[in-house]
């Protein structure tokens, strides 16, 4: 009861000094804020704030001087149900009693939904209608227009250079695991040059870095030539486990290139500093050479010493290309009209803020841009 009383008494008129406790909107909830606002005399003292809890629990949030009549505070780390006070203290430097108050009690409870996310739900749903939209025109037949990429166009014209010739197609999946979606990219195209080498009946030769990523492959490449009708073409010594020692892959590598003669290199997925000695020495075997990797680091490499190169997202894209199939040619088709929506608007927000009446306007809507 002499809680309350005190609290009341607290909580009275006081022209020098007032403090407000809410709720941090839009968040996970454990978070409050606290405004402060205080007399021009008050400029130069000493304030305290203290947070009170309804179970006794104490803790000091702030002190120092008052250089402003307005302070804004948060208070993090609360529990969503436990209610909280913020006692506001100001004595002079030397210690003496000036005034006091205390605020509202608040809740810092966790938002349903966050009002400044909801620009990236529309802009989800809007993704979604795209893929849907094309998925649907996909399955009725129409043909959906997809950029020719020269890298890819010429993987035909590599094998069918390979089978001419006589002699066999090296294909590589990169250093990193099954887990990264380049290697998976990787694994992707694999199976269709599989089945292409297949019809062909041209060896390919496919030396992996990672042991479980070799797995993945030579389940892979047996599919494949299964897929093809040829399963008796299908030699598991061609797809072996080489070492997970970077330069000793790549000299490995470069040895099989060189002792094989290899006539098209097939170099698909992340690579490091061994980029450059594998594309080196299969340009020096005189080897039609065809790379895509998301390394951004190594794609100068690639590009100088590779004929063709896929650089970044045609990597990812090269699945869908290849094998032509109407749902993932979909695919890639919304995913490329969704980045055309976004450059689109992100160029027309960036002429807006040099606009002087709009640059308020933009910085308005800028939290529910980015979502924070």
């Amino acid at each position: 009861m002499v809680k309350l009383v005190l609290l009341l008494l607290l909580t009275g008129a006081n022209s020098k000094l007032s403090v407000k406790a809410r709720d941090v909107p839009d968040d996970g909830g454990g978070r409050t804020q606290i405004i402060v606002k205080l007399d021009n005399s008050l400029i130069g003292d000493i304030m305290r704030i203290t947070r009170i809890e309804d179970n006794g629990v104490k803790k000091d949030i702030y002190v120092g001087e008052v250089k402003d009549t307005v302070i804004r505070l948060g208070d993090r780390e609360l529990s969503d149900t436990m209610p909280v006070r913020y006692y506001v203290l100001v004595n002079t430097k030397t210690g003496k009693f000036v005034t006091q108050t205390v605020s509202n009690s608040v809740i810092p409870k966790a938002s349903l939904f966050n009002k400044k996310k909801l620009f990236l739900l529309l802009l989800a749903i809007f993704y979604i209608a795209i893929l849907l939209s094309y998925m649907s025109k996909a399955q009725k037949g129409q043909e959906l227009y997809l950029r020719p990429i020269a890298g890819l166009a010429e993987v035909d014209n590599a094998i069918g250079r390979a089978t001419e010739m006589g002699r066999p197609i090296l294909y590589s999946t990169g250093l990193l695991g099954v887990t990264d979606v380049s290697t998976i990219a990787a694994l992707n195209i694999l199976a269709y040059i599989t089945k292409k080498v297949a019809a062909y009946e041209t060896r390919i030769i496919v030396p992996v870095y990672d042991p479980i990523v070799y797995t993945v492959a030579r389940e892979v490449v047996k599919d494949a030539y299964t897929a093809a009708g040829r399963p008796d073409l299908f030699k598991s010594e061609d797809v072996f486990f080489l070492t997970q020692r970077q330069f000793a892959y790549a000299a490995g590598v470069s040895g099989i290139m060189v002792r094989e003669k290899t006539a098209t290199n097939f170099f698909m997925g992340y690579f490091f500093a061994e980029s450059l000695i594998l594309a080196e020495t299969g340009a020096a075997t005189g080897a039609i050479q065809i790379a895509g990797t998301d390394a951004i680091s190594q794609l100068p490499f690639f590009v100088t010493a590779c004929d063709y190169t896929l650089m970044g997202e045609e990597l990812y894209a090269a699945g869908a290309y290849l094998a032509k199939d109407p749902r993932l040619t979909a695919t890639i088709k919304g995913q490329d009209v969704m980045k055309a929506v976004l450059v689109g608007f992100l160029l027309l927000l960036t002429i807006a803020a040099f606009v002087p009446s709009l640059s308020a306007k933009v910085d308005a809507i800028k939290p529910y841009v980015v979502g924070k």
